[in-house]
C-alpha cells in the first residue's frame, strides 16, 4: 500500500431532506454525518464498520455524488468510483442477459467498437471467474454468488482504479463470501484496485481489509490498521462491536 491517496473525506457534515408536513414550506433536514475524516490510499482496502443506521450507506452516496455535504469537501484523485451492491438481483435488469448488462456501459460511453466491447465483457467475465456461458443467462437464471460475480464485474467494465464496496457479500452462504472475498483480494492486485468495503461484519472485515474505520452515530470514533482495532481497541464501542463478533 501506498501513501498516494485515492479519495479524501475532509471533515464532512451532512445528511438529507425530506418534505415537510403536506408538502409545504421547507424541507425537513436530517444530519446524518458529523465531521467525517479520513483518507483511502491507493492499493488499499479501508474497511468502515458499524451498526445499521449509522450513516455507512449515506457516506457512500455522497462519496459517489449523490448527496451533497452541508460541510466539508470530498476529494477525488481518480475517477469517481463504482459501486458494488449488497443485492446483485436488483443491481441487474432482470429483463437483460448478462451480455447486455456488461456491454450497455460499454455502449454508452461510446469510446469501442462492438468488437472490442465484445472482447472487454469476455476479458471481464473470465477475470470474474465465470464461463462464457452466463453471458447468455438472465439474472434469474444465475446463483447469488454467480450474480455477485457478475455485478463485480458491471462494476469494473469501465476500469476504475478505486470500487466502494456496501455490504456485498452479506446476502450470501459463508462458503460463497469466502469465493468473493477471494476474487476480490486478486482483482485488487490484477486490475491495481483500491476499496472502500462497507459492512457490518467485523470478520469479515477482518479477512479482508488492511485498515477499518469504526462508525458510531455518523461520526468515525476510532480508526487503524486491522491489528490496532482489532486487538487494541480504545473505544467502549468499538469493544461491544468486537465482543458481539465472537
Amino acid at each position: 500500500m501506498s501513501q498516494q491517496p485515492v479519495l479524501e473525506v475532509r471533515h464532512v457534515t451532512g445528511g438529507y431532506h425530506t418534505p415537510s408536513l403536506f408538502g409545504r414550506g421547507k424541507n425537513n433536514y436530517h444530519e446524518v454525518l458529523h465531521d467525517v475524516d479520513f483518507t483511502v490510499y491507493h492499493g488499499e482496502i479501508l474497511g468502515l464498520v458499524g451498526e445499521s443506521g449509522t450513516g455507512k450507506s449515506t457516506l457512500a452516496r455522497m462519496i459517489l455524488g449523490l448527496v451533497k455535504p452541508e460541510q466539508g469537501e470530498i476529494i477525488h484523485h481518480t475517477p469517481r468510483p463504482q459501486i458494488i451492491f449488497q443485492d446483485p438481483y436488483s443491481a441487474l435488469n432482470p429483463a437483460y442477459t448478462v451480455e447486455w448488462s456488461l456491454e450497455e456501459p460499454l455502449r454508452i460511453y461510446g469510446k469501442y467498437d462492438a468488437a472490442e466491447r465484445k472482447r472487454r465483457v469476455r476479458d471481464m467475465l473470465e477475470r470474474v471467474e465465470l464461463p462464457e456461458e452466463c453471458l447468455k443467462a438472465k439474472p434469474d437464471e444465475l446463483s447469488g454468488g454467480q450474480r455477485q460475480r457478475v455485478s463485480i464485474a458491471a462494476a469494473l467494465i469501465r476500469r476504475p482504479r478505486f470500487l466502494i464496496a456496501d455490504e456485498p457479500v452479506s446476502a450470501l452462504d459463508v462458503t460463497i463470501q469466502a469465493q468473493i472475498l477471494r476474487l476480490m483480494r486478486n482483482l485488487r492486485q490484477e486490475l491495481d484496485l483500491s476499496y472502500l468495503f462497507i459492512s457490518h461484519d467485523l470478520n469479515v472485515v477482518y479477512q479482508l481489509c488492511d485498515r477499518v474505520l469504526v462508525m458510531k452515530a455518523g461520526r468515525i470514533v476510532e480508526q487503524g490498521t486491522i491489528d490496532q482495532v482489532f486487538n487494541h481497541p480504545q473505544e467502549e464501542y468499538t469493544k461491544k462491536l468486537l465482543a458481539a463478533a465472537e
